[in-house]
């Protein structure tokens, strides 16, 4: 059978690096409070020249260098991003421009901080549907432009980045020994929106707006959801936490990720953690936590890993993939 296979991987993050004690004197807060309630200790701000579309060109180009590939043998482009560049044409078309792509076809998938799983999911079916032979999937968010500067409840909490992955159609045995994606379970549920969600947009007030959360609310249904997902992804591969190697949840706060390991019974040493210096990048939050695991040398080729996400709508998602 057809296995959606995980070829390369890059990441680009933007030059500044803005520390929690940068905040102190902008919004009543500090470095104590922030690390105590989210984990955070610093992370990436886009600068004027640096956008959705310019880093996740970087990190497609690391993506593509890694996997020993040129654009020209993509058949498609899947952007992630809650921030694209223009309203339309879609970011990922820029990309595919900016790439000199001049093939295929390319495309935005909206799901927030589940977008990179999603993402994931959607290539794997055009892959093993014969639409494409190999898939850009991308990552990519510029939070800050959406942000409230003055909300410390928010501003704290997210970060900008890209991160990327090359999937290309494999061939597998159609056992759970098979490279690619093993099983994947996407979920959502609109009537939680108002508890994180942008309040702008095009159609509504013709602006972009900015970014909206009750951080209770969100806490308090993320782990059983988060579970719920994974325990679904499980049930279709036939495994437990115990034959995982490895652990990729998004990144959005060290509580939810130990929480929900705990609950699932995932050995602490499994779980890659990247809150710290990124914070919440939302779409951009897995692929770039993938891309450090991999760069230290602790995923490796053969290993099996899970990745989870869960956003605003809500959505939320996990795919089981061996590397």
């Amino acid at each position: 059978m057809i296995r959606s296979v995980v070829r390369g991987i890059g990441s680009a993050l933007p030059r500044r690096i803005m520390k929690n004690t940068d905040f102190e004197g902008v919004v009543e807060t500090s470095d104590e409070w922030i690390v105590q309630r989210t984990g955070i200790r610093q992370r990436h701000i886009a600068a004027d020249d640096e956008t959705t579309a310019s880093l996740g060109e970087a990190a497609a180009r690391a993506a593509l260098d890694n996997a020993g590939l040129t654009p020209a043998d993509l058949d498609l482009i899947v952007l992630a991003t809650s921030t694209p560049n223009n309203t339309f044409p879609a970011t990922a078309v820029d990309i595919q421009q900016r790439l000199g792509m001049r093939h295929g076809f390319a495309f935005d998938m909206q799901a927030v901080c589940s977008g990179f799983v999603y993402a994931v999911t959607a290539a794997d079916l055009y892959l093993r549907g014969g639409q494409a032979k190999r898939v850009l999937v991308i990552g990519s968010e510029t939070f800050s432009r959406i942000l409230d500067w003055n909300d410390r409840s928010t501003c704290v909490l997210f970060g900008d980045g890209a991160g990327a992955i090359v999937m290309e159609a494999g061939e597998g045995a159609g056992t759970i020994a098979d490279r690619g994606v093993l099983a994947a379970s996407l979920r959502s549920d609109g009537t939680h929106k108002e508890k994180l969600y942008v309040d702008g947009g095009p159609s509504t007030t013709g602006t972009v707006g900015h970014l909206r959360m009750e951080g209770r609310e969100v806490f308090k249904h993320a782990v059983g959801m988060i579970t719920d997902v994974i325990e679904a992804t499980y049930a279709q591969a036939g495994i437990t936490s115990a034959d995982l190697d490895w652990f990729v949840p998004h990144q959005a706060n060290k509580r939810i990720i130990d929480a929900s390991a705990r609950k699932l019974g995932i050995a602490e040493e499994k779980v890659v953690v990247t809150v710290d210096r990124h914070g919440n990048t939302s779409a951009a939050s897995v692929p770039l936590a993938l891309a450090v695991a991999v760069a230290d040398g602790r995923i490796k080729k053969g290993d099996l890993v899970l990745l989870e996400a869960m956003g605003g709508g809500f959505t939320w998602g996990a795919v089981l993939l061996r590397w």
